[in-house]
């Protein structure tokens, strides 16, 4: 299944039972805020209007957005932030697909502010998938212990600030569920 390729933010809520189910969709940035906050996750549409060299490295991002990037680490205590940058045509980008399409939580929030492009979250909580189609200017802030995935895409093209309070980084615990493969995935 692929769901439609849109340029902009979307929510889907299905039963999580049922993905053929949709039971809301909107693109409205505050009822997305509104619905998302039911269940503990942070949304909010930020100003992502720096306009970045194709070969803009992860400093060059991380300096572009600095004040958003330390609101958010005084605001949340978080210790780190990087950059995930991928381009149309990267190649072998297929097993980071397979990977992050699996649902897993985090002992630490989720949190991505995404500067260029998109990817959909999709969050599972008390009996619905929240499929969320984050695009360039949203902050997406995926509570620690949720259960998620993440598809970027066949041919992703986005450019995320990551922020972390575990000096790790990325680390999941997978559930094994095999839910993910059930809901539709982000089109090209």
């Amino acid at each position: 299944m692929t769901v439609a390729s849109r340029p902009t933010t979307l929510l889907r809520v299905y039963d999580d039972g049922d993905s053929a189910a949709v039971l809301h969709e909107t693109a409205d940035g505050g009822e997305i805020a509104r619905l998302l906050g039911e269940i503990g996750v942070r949304f909010e549409r930020w100003s992502a209007d720096l306009a970045l060299d194709a070969d803009a490295d992860q400093e060059t991002v991380l300096r572009a957005y600095a004040p958003q990037i330390e609101q958010l680490q005084r605001e949340c205590n978080y210790l780190s932030a990087d950059v995930i940058r991928l381009k149309k045509g990267t190649p072998d980008t297929a097993p980071m697909r397979e990977k992050f399409l699996n649902e897993h939580a985090h002992s630490e929030d989720e949190v991505r502010f995404f500067v260029e492009g998109r990817g959909a979250f999709y969050l599972r909580a008390n009996g619905k998938v929240y499929q969320t189609i984050c695009a360039r200017g949203d902050l997406i802030s995926v509570p620690a212990g949720t259960k998620h995935w993440f598809d970027m895409g066949a041919d992703p093209e986005f450019t995320a600030i990551r922020l972390f309070t575990n000096a790790d980084g990325w680390v999941a615990q997978f559930t094994g569920d095999s839910i993910a493969q059930r809901y539709p995935r982000l089109g090209p």
